[in-house]
């Protein structure tokens, strides 16, 4: 549930508009059964763009969180352009929040993350598949001075835009408890859009050392609402 809407900034501009949704999340992966909510919101301005998403968990039985917010979570992003036909795009980024992993201990920090770099977008004619690349450097305060982060985001429209498959896709450096130093996750969804505004869909997480060593799925059942 994050970064979907940086690959629609081809199609965005050409509308000439902006962009934001809520998507409500059931999330079946073991040790989550909980519900998330995702806002994200993407817009375009004569010098670039905007992005940003805000990701919340409320509570978990299997974590024994059973009441309130046991995650938040966000991530905002700026594109820089100085042309209209600019081919690479310079960004900066921004990331953090707070984790609870049981109901009795204190909230645990997500290090602040900085991010900069470049990011390149290509589409097709008539902007039913986009996909995004991204190149940057990565700053995890008092854990990685100069590590990095690569990132894909993908959009396409199929049976005449009534279904989109959507995600993204990260793998970055980052030392962790257990040892290893490189994570991979990439979020996945597919959306049945019943009108403009209304979709329902899945999302399946998949990573590898992200929260815990090893490969992990975590499938979720998900409705969204486009503002």
């Amino acid at each position: 549930m994050k970064k979907i809407l940086l690959a629609l900034i081809v199609s965005v501009l050409a509308l000439g508009a902006f962009a934001q949704n809520l998507q409500v999340h059931y999330d079946f992966g073991k040790d989550r059964k909980l519900v998330t909510t995702t806002l994200e919101m993407f817009r375009p301005d004569k010098y670039g763009s905007t992005f940003f998403f805000v990701d919340m968990d409320y509570s978990s039985d299997a974590r024994n969180v059973d009441n309130g917010i046991s995650l938040a979570y966000w991530e905002i992003a700026r594109a820089f352009k100085w042309t209209e036909n600019q081919k690479f795009m310079p960004r900066v980024e921004y990331n953090g929040g707070v984790l609870k992993l049981d109901g009795t201990a204190p909230f645990i920090p997500i290090e602040n993350c900085w991010l900069a770099g470049v990011e390149r977008t290509w589409a097709s004619a008539d902007f039913s598949k986009i996909l995004t690349l991204q190149a940057n450097y990565k700053n995890i305060k008092d854990k990685e001075d100069a590590s990095f982060q690569l990132t894909a985001v993908w959009v396409v429209q199929m049976l005449e835009n009534k279904l989109t498959f959507t995600g993204f896709a990260d793998f970055w450096k980052e030392e962790m408890f257990w040892g290893t130093d490189y994570r991979f996750l990439t979020e996945p969804q597919l959306w049945y859009n019943v009108c403009q505004k209304f979709s329902v869909g899945t999302e399946i997480e998949l990573s590898n050392n992200f929260v815990k060593d090893g490969f992990q799925v975590n499938p979720t059942l998900a409705v969204k609402w486009a503002f």
